[in-house]
């Protein structure tokens, strides 16, 4: 089988190693990609971590973009030389979850101990995520791909497979946030700053943006937040209800840290809904004032990758970028090397970086 370089996780916590593996030719329904670019997302760092479990050896990344350099049997509607952008959404289009329009959520298991990727020894390697994007090469299932026009960077591009559909679609897909009504982002980060993009978009009047850093708050304006407010000064959701002159109809969680989904609540308006985008860590709990959120009509809602539908919702964001609606260019901090994997994770983890970037 053909050869090539990945970020190889042997040990939870540990540093990835480059290696060579060995990945085989697509098979029927399947396409392969030589990446451009991946992005660094703070999912791959959990999984990396053990926050979640899961099989090792493995390559993570799964926010790329690249070029199709291969195709099997049975693939539709793509060739060979498409600019694609490759993402984790593995969707077999049958089951009740695909064909009542939520793909993200797909019932049809895969398993990545099974997929293409082996050991330089031909052992087991667990493509992670259905994506194994750490590597210079994917084979992925159809299903995960959406051709973008070739004047798009391949670097912001790949920004379209996770972060960028996450936080705008959690705002236009499962808040059904409307012109005029008002935002509140808590975490100013990757997702976050495309969830206020999201509401920006979709005509929010106010978006208040929640953080612990002032410098993430001033970021969050350039990308669309009306207001900040620092999560760390007392009862800030009596600050944000100020700005907003009343409660915020939705409520974006996209951090991982409980004591934001606990006061989540807080910040809404009667009638309002809290939109749960962040990860916490397996095992974490949250609480809340059931009696409350019953009486005035509230309610919290999971959201897992925006709802997206990705061959509906990523030439619609690509057309925004286009119109300069949506802002791409602007969500990378730093472009890295393969080899600089693990400094580019470690400044990830600093929570300075918007998105950090691999780029062949």
């Amino acid at each position: 089988m053909p050869r090539i370089k990945a970020a190889v996780c042997h040990e939870f916590g540990k540093p990835l190693t480059i290696e060579d593996v060995e990945l085989r030719a697509p098979q029927s329904g399947e396409v392969e990609v030589t990446l451009a670019a991946v992005a660094i997302c703070h999912s791959d760092i959990s999984y990396a971590e053990g926050i979640w479990g899961g099989s090792l050896p493995a390559v993570y990344g799964h926010e790329a973009a690249g070029k199709i350099t291969a195709l099997g049997d049975n693939v539709r509607g793509l060739a060979l030389g498409d600019t694609v952008v490759v993402t984790l959404i593995r969707a077999c289009g049958t089951c009740p979850s695909c064909a009542s329009g939520r793909p993200t959520i797909c019932d049809t298991p895969y398993d990545g101990d099974h997929g293409p990727l082996r050991t330089a020894a031909g052992g087991k390697l667990h493509q992670a995520m259905a994506s194994g994007a750490f590597a210079e090469k994917v084979v992925v299932d159809q299903s995960q791909i959406v051709r973008i026009p070739a004047s798009v960077p391949l670097d912001s591009a790949s920004l379209l497979a996770c972060g960028v559909i996450t936080g705008v679609g959690a705002v236009t897909n499962a808040a059904n946030l409307r012109p005029g009504q008002d935002a509140v982002v808590i975490g100013a980060g990757g997702v976050g700053l495309n969830a206020i993009q999201g509401a920006r978009i979709a005509g929010a009047r106010r978006i208040v943006a929640v953080d612990m850093s002032k410098e993430k708050l001033e970021i969050a304006k350039e990308f669309g937040a009306t207001d900040g407010v620092l999560a760390t000064s007392g009862e800030p959701w009596l600050r944000a209800k100020v700005m907003m002159g009343r409660g915020a109809d939705a409520v974006f969680v996209t951090v991982g840290a409980i004591p934001a989904f606990d006061t989540a609540p807080n910040y809404l308006a009667k009638g309002g809904k809290v939109i749960m985008v962040g990860m916490p860590h397996s095992g974490a709990m949250s609480s809340y004032e059931p009696v409350t959120i019953a009486a005035l009509g509230q309610g919290l809602v999971g959201s897992k990758m925006g709802d997206a539908v990705i061959k509906r919702d990523i030439p619609w964001m690509v057309d925004l970028y286009g119109q300069g609606r949506l802002k791409l260019d602007e969500l990378i901090s730093g472009r890295w090397r393969l080899d600089q994997i693990n400094e580019a994770i470690a400044d990830t983890k600093s929570g300075s970086a918007r998105r950090n970037v691999i780029v062949f």
